[in-house]
């Protein structure tokens, strides 16, 4: 069946014919057949170079052997035991090696779940209500950071979907990402905060990049107001280097989530941080976290081949730097827009300075992106169908596919 016959099929059987909000393409999303290195093939046949990589797991690329090795070998030993295995012990002091401020780690199924109790367990260790977020900063869909962005750090959060009570985003406050000032107005004025939560690169808007010195501001503010900082590192862990945004940049959070990249492409989450935090959570402690699909024996497979491949070649992070540098040089001054990266993540907004924070991304000029995106699909390159999402690059780009990429961009632009 063609894209568009199954897209009709799938609006009877599930909402908007979809999964997940992002993937309802107008006026209608193609289905992939299959995937292999850089490359995603469609129903019809179609070969696209691939720069969403199923928005950021996919560091390795699509089906790497290694990763798929490990998974088939682990398929034949069973896939689900519902009981400790040995590949937890492997994973979780593979992560904790790599991170200073890690010592212990709780494995969960998604970053969503990750988030969410680590906001649970930040208000159990501290015995605070409220909860600091980044204003159009987005970590998952759960009820706590549906608010709805705008709605200011001085103000109640206001719900972002229905069915989320007003009560539950009370405690939610927002601040403008790249504005320390704001922070500590905040935090000076309300005794009763238990963490602060945000994405040191903004990911799900960008990448949108820290000014010099913000994070290391975040860190000093929230230590002496007794907050909690949380770092949610579902996208930026082993994205931008090993140890992630926290070793790039040198800050130790107290609190950090994971998902993405630590599953090697299968479903996973984890939280992970100090230890005399971490042993509050149940059965150690009174913070109740627990799951029957956590520590998953496959997604704990591909996450320990992933990141061995990646101590093993930490090279490849030198070699996606470079590529992206030479798409945003191929791109230069055409379309009047900016182009920003950080390794191998990077994004064209159609604005003329990079965004700060969102409400300047949120100035973008949507329908051009549009426009934009229909012409690179076209030309056989897929990117994020959203102005708001950043793209990634994957150890299975080549040379030859980097140039056609910025061929691309030049033409499409």
């Amino acid at each position: 069946m063609k894209s568009s016959e199954l897209y009709e099929k799938a609006r009877t059987l599930m909402p908007g014919g979809v999964s997940s909000p992002v993937r309802a393409i107008r006026p209608y999303p193609f289905y992939t057949d299959r995937a292999g290195g850089s490359r995603l093939t469609t129903v019809e046949g179609r070969r696209l170079i691939d720069c969403c990589m199923a928005y950021g797991p996919l560091i390795l690329g699509h089906a790497h052997p290694e990763v798929r090795e490990a998974i088939a070998d682990r398929i034949e030993q069973g896939w689900l035991y519902g009981t400790p295995s040995p590949l937890e012990l492997e994973l979780a002091g593979l992560i904790a090696g790599d991170h200073p401020g890690v010592d212990m780690i709780r494995f969960v199924s998604s970053g969503s779940e990750a988030t969410m109790a680590a906001l649970r367990l930040a208000r159990g260790y501290t015995g605070k209500k409220d909860i600091v977020k980044i204003e159009g900063g987005f970590h998952g869909a759960h009820d706590a950071v549906l608010v709805k962005a705008g709605s200011g750090a001085t103000t109640l959060g206001v719900p972002d979907s229905a069915g989320v009570p007003a009560g539950v985003v009370a405690h939610t406050r927002q601040v403008a990402y790249n504005d320390p000032e704001a922070l500590e107005e905040l935090l000076s004025g309300d005794d009763d905060i238990a963490a602060f939560i945000l994405e040191p690169i903004m990911g799900n808007v960008g990448p949108i990049l820290p000014d010099k010195g913000y994070l290391a501001d975040v860190r000093e503010i929230t230590a002496a107001h007794g907050v909690l900082l949380i770092f949610d590192e579902v996208i930026t862990g082993y994205r931008v280097g090993v140890g992630g945004a926290q070793v790039e940049y040198g800050i130790r959070p107290d609190l950090t989530t994971f998902g993405k990249i630590i599953g090697g492409g299968l479903p996973i989450g984890a939280l992970a941080g100090r230890r005399e935090i971490m042993e509050l959570i149940a059965p150690s402690g009174p913070v109740y976290q627990a799951g029957t699909f956590s520590g998953n024996p496959l997604s704990l497979a591909a996450g320990c081949a992933t990141i061995r491949h990646i101590h093993a070649h930490r090279e490849l992070y030198g070699q996606l730097e470079a590529y992206t540098r030479s798409i945003g040089e191929g791109i230069g001054d055409r379309g009047g827009g900016s182009f920003v990266r950080s390794g191998s993540m990077f994004k064209y907004f159609f604005r003329e300075t990079p965004p700060r924070n969102y409400r300047e991304a949120k100035e973008c000029d949507t329908a051009a992106f549009g426009r934009f995106w229909t012409a690179m699909l076209d030309a056989g390159i897929f990117i994020p169908p959203s102005q708001f999402e950043t793209n990634f690059l994957s150890a299975a780009h080549t040379r030859e596919d980097v140039d056609q990429i910025a061929a691309a961009y030049g033409s499409c632009l």
